[in-house]
């Protein structure tokens, strides 16, 4: 039985007395991750348990996951909370985690079995209510960094009795429905901790040692240091931890995260570091290249209320103009030594229904761009704004979009103000309408082709960029519910032709693979579909 809402905000207050320092697939599975370096794994001794020290210059927004929806939270968010399914090693599936098993019982219902016994490491039961809980409170809070937007589908939720969760969705046959419960929308939460309506401090839940998954977290510096422990009775889908613990370093920057991996400092070197750092420890004979195809893509998103033009066409005109002008090859070879390929589409490339609308519709051309602006009654220079995050997405950033800047203007069609926003306030302000056009880079939620349209195109999209079309959301919606393979297929690649053509709401630029690096007495990386790194199989010999 659940304490009542009373207890519950009696709990958090007493956890809070505690003082912490708080300072995007079914289709195509991804290939396994693949190691080399300049000297191989020391042949002699075996992988012991041991502490582990990774490093990255990803930051955590919220480890509450109604406020996340960024690559660095979900890392550590998959090491501490169950989900229903979730992602092993490098399976491209999701497999059951907290459930037993989950299926369709009706068209529209999606009914999932809860493993028992299941506990968090307070001690709480981990029960139905809790699933339900954790969905809810999303929608609820909806924030706008948050993934209310992956749960679109979803209608309501009924528990019939603490084994039982049925997942009542608007649309029959939803295909992607399993693959969202592995998702940013899918950590099971305590609620006897977490608030149901407002975003809980990390410091509670920490305090509160509300998490079920295979690490609890024991010391927590915001975006500096954070000290993993495996959860002996963590009763999932992961294998039992390799190593004794995990200390999650956050670097400033990619220069001190390649020179601590070169010199030794820490174990696993995970996002970002860049090009010619990636080159560099190419060659080190101290380091061990873990390498994987990958899903991540980097993109422009033109705000449709505040981006440059008087009408909706001029607008339309002007997002034409800048895809005719941006050339992503230059992008790839010049700033990122081709270890990012040009993007011709909003899915892919290695994914069921990728195409080339976007370079298709708009081949490199300034005369078209000139003819777009004119027939639309754009007077030129354009001034534009456009707005980048130089600590989130690497360091390259200010090259790339100095570099994309320069093509702009030297077609005399655009006056670019460049301007940069560190990654706190750059997550709160792209969602209040303070930027016209700015960047953002993506990581699939689960591997299949939905994961590309329908948070950035579907009502109450994450992009929060007033793109609201009422024929492509019945299209994401058809290609979600259709069951067949051909069939679904060609309406993946209509809705991007449609997009392309008539809409042009985000601009795809690039297309990334996965890197780590180790040290060469480390194994267990797995760079898998969830493009997540996950802690338990990580060992040092």
């Amino acid at each position: 039985m659940k304490v009542t809402k009373v207890a519950r905000i009696a709990a958090v207050a007493a956890a809070a007395g505690l003082v912490l320092t708080a300072c995007g697939r079914a289709d195509t599975p991804a290939p396994s991750a693949s190691s080399t370096g300049g000297s191989t794994a020391p042949s002699g001794g075996t992988a012991a348990a041991a502490p582990i020290i990774v490093g990255t210059t990803d930051k955590v927004r919220t480890i509450d996951p109604a406020g996340s929806y960024d690559h660095g939270s979900l890392t550590v968010e998959i090491q501490v909370y169950q989900f229903l399914y979730g992602f092993v090693g490098d399976g491209n599936a999701p497999v059951p985690d907290a459930a037993e098993s989950c299926d369709f019982t009706e068209p529209t219902v999606f009914e999932c079995k809860l493993k028992d016994g299941l506990t968090f490491a307070n001690g709480h039961a981990l029960t139905s209510s809790d699933v339900k809980f954790s969905y809810d409170r999303i929608l609820t809070i909806n924030d706008p960094n948050g993934p209310a937007s992956l749960l679109g589908n979803l209608d309501s939720i009924v528990t019939p009795d603490d084994l039982t969760v049925q997942f009542k969705l608007k649309s029959a046959n939803d295909q992607t429905f399993l693959q969202v419960l592995a998702t940013s929308a899918g950590p099971i939460v305590d609620e006897e901790v977490l608030s149901p309506d407002a975003l809980t401090p990390d410091a509670d839940i920490v305090a509160a040692n509300a998490f079920s998954g295979p690490y609890t977290i024991t010391s927590y510096n915001m975006n500096d240091t954070l000290e993993f422990a495996p959860y002996a009775d963590y009763k999932g889908s992961q294998p039992a931890p390799s190593n004794t613990g995990v200390t999650l370093k956050t670097f400033t920057d990619a220069t001190n995260l390649k020179l601590s991996i070169s010199n030794g400092d820490i174990d696993v070197a995970y996002r970002s570091l860049t090009p010619t750092d990636i080159e560099s420890l190419q060659s080190d004979d101290k380091v061990k290249v873990w390498q994987a195809k990958g899903g991540e893509i980097r993109y422009i998103v033109f705000n449709l209320k505040t981006q440059p033009g008087d009408n909706d066409a001029q607008k339309f005109a002007v997002r034409q103009a800048v895809a005719s002008l941006v050339d992503r090859d230059a992008l790839a070879k010049n700033v990122y030594k081709d270890q990012y390929t040009p993007l011709c589409s909003y899915i892919p490339d290695g994914y069921v229904g990728a195409n080339t609308a976007v370079c298709d519709t708009y081949p490199l051309d300034k005369d078209a761009a000139a003819k777009y602006l004119s027939d639309a009654g754009v007077k030129t220079p354009v001034e534009l704004n456009l707005q980048y995050n130089p600590d989130h997405y690497g360091s390259s950033s200010d090259q790339e979009y100095g570099l994309i800047k320069q093509q702009l203007e030297s077609s005399g069609l655009f006056t670019v103000n460049l301007q940069a926003t560190e990654w706190v306030t750059y997550s709160k302000e792209r969602v209040a309408d303070a930027y016209p056009a700015y960047q953002l880079g993506w990581f699939p939620d689960f591997p299949d082709a939905d994961n590309y349209l329908n948070p950035f195109f579907n009502a109450n999209n994450f992009l929060a960029n007033h793109f609201d079309a009422k024929d492509i959301q019945e299209a994401i919606n058809a290609e979600v519910t259709e069951t067949d393979a051909a069939a679904r297929q060609a309406k993946i690649e209509q809705i991007q032709k449609t997009m392309a053509e008539k809409y042009l709401s985000t601009l795809p630029l690039l297309q990334g693979s996965q890197w780590a690096f180790s040290g060469t007495n480390v194994s267990g990386i797995s760079l898998g579909a969830s493009e997540n790194l996950s802690f338990v199989s990580i060992a040092k010999a």
